[in-house]
């Protein structure tokens, strides 16, 4: 064969076979856009088949019950069902991230029936929602019709930040005695004790009773409208709370544009911390107002529909917890939970990751999960 023919052989071999950097630079190309022209189809999260067992719990239709069917060779074991208290602000995602970091894949899989509130998306219109609304009205109702289709008087509710705040106000109020076990994470018992987060609110509550004692003016007689908040306000106050953390995913995922899993994994994250639900005005001024600013928690009682309920009043098993590296909720300010309770099984544990990372990371996943599985499977049967 003649060197002419060798080259032209070699030549067409070159066209025919792209080069592995351009297979690379082709990749990033074509990830780059999907992220941020489609990134819907990037979406790992919601994956998991539910039903919506009821939709009349609220007049509007707003407020639903989930029930996650068992999974093909994970049969039901356990006896007590496990409800997700849902927090408001976050969206549904979050539980049901990725197939091997979904909270209710896991729980499924270890044999427990699964239900979840699904609080909808609130509009200025549901600004008088408060937490007498959701804890002494909405609550209630959604376990009522978890009771009726599980056929199960005893529950097991998991919570998580705010929804802690009304697990908790609800058990101490209805004293419900067929709540088996409850999980609290995340949820600020003791506000003051919460880092600098805490230190401030602390400082911002003397103010403003300051400020009522001389003029007679106080938030809390603000109207629930004023303090309604939109959710793309929510999601930028969740990333300035960990600004290095955001930008870190975003540097992150640059970097391995060629990386279709990576790529995915942000688009996921993001599908629930960029698309945040509105908080409704009245939660709003009781959450920041009597949790925060007055630290209502912190000695174990609170004033809810016009009596003062205690946590005394709980008897259920108790597992709570804290992210170690969570400075929106700290451990410090969690952990006095088990001493106000009135329960006489109680666990506290250290979580990995912080205010959101603590529920679904991969770390969580690993280190944690197995934890709650097994405390759980102890006190379902």
């Amino acid at each position: 064969m003649s060197s002419s023919v060798k080259r032209s052989s070699l030549k067409q071999s070159r066209f025919k076979v792209p080069s592995i950097k351009k297979l690379t630079e082709s990749a990033r190309f074509i990830n780059l856009h999907d992220r941020m022209f489609d990134s819907e189809s990037l979406v790992q999260a919601g994956k998991t088949p539910f039903t919506v067992v009821s939709d009349d719990i609220q007049e509007q239709g707003l407020i639903k019950l989930r029930h996650y069917p068992a999974l093909e060779g994970f049969p039901t074991r356990h006896r007590v069902p496990v409800v997700i208290v849902a927090p408001l602000a976050i969206n549904m995602l979050v539980y049901d991230l990725f197939e091997d970091r979904s909270l209710v894949r896991y729980l499924l899989e270890q044999g427990f029936s699964v239900y979840m509130t699904d609080w909808g998306s609130p509009t200025r219109e549901h600004s008088r929602y408060n937490f007498e609304e959701y804890v002494l009205n909405f609550l209630p109702k959604l376990l009522e019709q978890v009771r009726q289709h599980s056929r199960s008087q005893e529950l097991s509710l998991h919570s998580w930040s705010m929804s802690g705040v009304f697990t908790l106000l609800y058990a101490a109020a209805t004293k419900d005695p067929n709540i088996r076990n409850i999980i609290v994470l995340g949820t600020p018992v003791s506000a003051y004790l919460s880092g600098t987060n805490g230190a401030l609110f602390q400082r911002a509550g003397k103010a403003m009773n300051w400020i009522e004692q001389h003029t007679g003016f106080h938030p809390r007689t603000l109207p629930a409208g004023l303090l309604h908040s939109y959710g793309w306000a929510n999601a930028l106050g969740f990333k300035l709370l960990d600004i290095q953390g955001t930008l870190k995913g975003h540097l992150s995922m640059l970097r391995q544009l060629d990386n279709r899993a990576a790529v995915e994994s942000h688009a996921t994250h993001g599908a629930f911390l960029n698309h945040m639900v509105d908080y409704p005005g009245g939660i709003n001024r009781d959450m920041l107002i009597k949790v925060w600013m007055d630290n209502g928690l912190a000695h174990g009682e609170f004033k809810i529909g016009g009596k003062i309920v205690y946590l005394k009043d709980i008897h259920a098993a108790l597992l709570a917890g804290g992210g170690r590296s969570d400075t929106m909720v700290t451990i410090d300010a969690v952990r006095p939970l088990v001493d106000l309770v009135g329960s006489r099984d109680t666990t506290f544990a250290t979580l990995p990751g912080g205010h959101v990372s603590m529920i679904a990371s991969e770390a969580a996943a690993k280190e944690f999960w197995p934890i709650l599985g097994e405390w759980l499977a102890k006190r379902s049967d």
